[in-house]
């Protein structure tokens, strides 16, 4: 009998401790709220898909859920409920192999994008206001999330609104050239909204409109208040040929001559296509400041980059006359290509700004200067005539 007791005690013993070593699962995770930060007292629902069974659990303080128990192998639909109300799911599994924390981001949820962009739409058909309808289908949370978006894209429209009433503003009175009227303007624009290209560009152009109506001290602190403006339109948008070449114009009044020659470069290096008229507006400031060889080179550019440059072929003809030569007898001898550069000029006919300029040098080339001297202060006889 003792040995049938102890051979039952024994294996009740292993019965025992079979079960001590039975193994479960445990899914654990986190929940990020709407606005960013660990979403505290959630209720995590999981939904047993093989089965049928509902177990649940909270988040603490640091948005962190964890439910222990589990049966290795089972499937869930796990959901978040934040305010009674479901914002987000996904499926889940048990494991004992690897498991992976399970992550809730309801920013980035589809679904609590959806509640919020119904809502969203709603509230901005209703004139900005979360009525009472809308309110029962948004957690707590999603609601003042939903107001903080409702304020923002509130002050962005009036926001928007001032600027643009200012930027229009600016423009009228730029295209009437009162000019401080389009500074003053074009500057409260830019306070409102400094990242537009295009404010900082008419900024430009106002104040150097402006400064051709000053003159000295005045008129150069509004050219360098022009280039100011052209250095943030540069920074927002580094890649606009056609702001690095009105810039260019600027430092050329500046009197900034190297540094324009730079501008028009880059601005025939961005753009290709239109490097025709870069090269010509660069030959246009090399003519005024008196440098005939660089403004020849700029102008040949020009015609090689655009063949079809009328005015270009102008004044790449005028270019190469500062290097012809007066012969002893009055005639005056171009280097190659003058004359054909003006006869190209000549053969677009109107298309040509300088077509009559460019015949009369035509013909001031095939003519023979005198250059024979007379003094004007010398004394001739009278002329006298003869008694019948």
């Amino acid at each position: 009998m003792k040995f049938r007791y102890l051979a039952a005690a024994a294996v009740g013993t292993l019965f025992l401790a079979g079960a001590s070593f039975a193994q479960t699962a445990t899914i654990e995770g986190d929940v990020i709220g709407f606005d960013g930060k660990p979403l505290v007292g959630a209720v995590i629902k999981f939904h047993r898909t093989d089965i049928k069974q509902e177990l649940e659990a909270k988040t603490d303080k640091k948005g962190h859920f964890l439910r222990m128990g589990f049966q290795p192998g089972s499937t869930f639909r796990i959901g978040v409920e934040v305010d009674g109300k479901e914002v987000d799911s996904q499926p889940g599994k048990a494991t004992l192999v690897d498991p992976k924390p399970v992550l809730f981001d309801l920013q980035k949820s589809k679904a609590a994008k959806d509640i919020a962009n119904r809502a969203l739409a709603q509230a901005v058909q209703s004139g900005g206001q979360i009525t009472s309808e809308m309110e029962r289908g948004l957690t707590s949370e999603q609601k003042e999330a939903l107001e903080k978006t409702l304020k923002q894209q509130a002050e962005t429209i009036k926001k928007n609104k001032d600027r643009n009433d200012a930027y229009g503003a600016a423009t009228t009175a730029l295209e009437a050239k009162q000019w401080p009227d389009a500074i003053a303007g074009f500057e409260k624009a830019a306070e409102l909204d400094p990242a537009q290209t295009a404010i900082w560009v008419n900024l430009a152009d106002a104040h150097l409109g402006n400064a051709d109506t000053k003159t000295g001290a005045e008129r150069d602190a509004e050219v360098q208040k022009g280039i100011d403006a052209y250095n943030k339109a540069i920074e927002l948008k580094p890649d606009d040929a056609a702001i690095h070449n009105n810039y260019g114009r600027a430092l050329a009044a500046a009197r900034k001559y190297p540094e324009a020659q730079a501008e028009m470069n880059k601005a025939a290096q961005l753009d290709p296509p239109g490097a025709g008229k870069y090269y010509y507006n660069l030959g246009a400031i090399l003519t005024n400041i008196g440098q005939p060889g660089p403004a020849e080179e700029a102008f040949k550019k020009a015609i090689d980059a655009d063949p079809n440059y009328a005015d270009a072929y102008y004044y790449y003809g005028s270019s190469l006359l500062a290097r012809a030569t007066l012969g002893a007898d009055g005639k005056i001898t171009p280097v190659p290509g003058t004359i054909e550069a003006f006869q190209k000029c000549v053969s677009f006919d109107t298309k040509c700004a300088h077509l009559q300029e460019a015949k009369d040098a035509i013909a001031g080339l095939n003519s023979t200067i005198d250059t024979s001297y007379s003094d004007p202060n010398k004394k001739t006889a009278p002329k006298t005539t003869k008694k019948k």
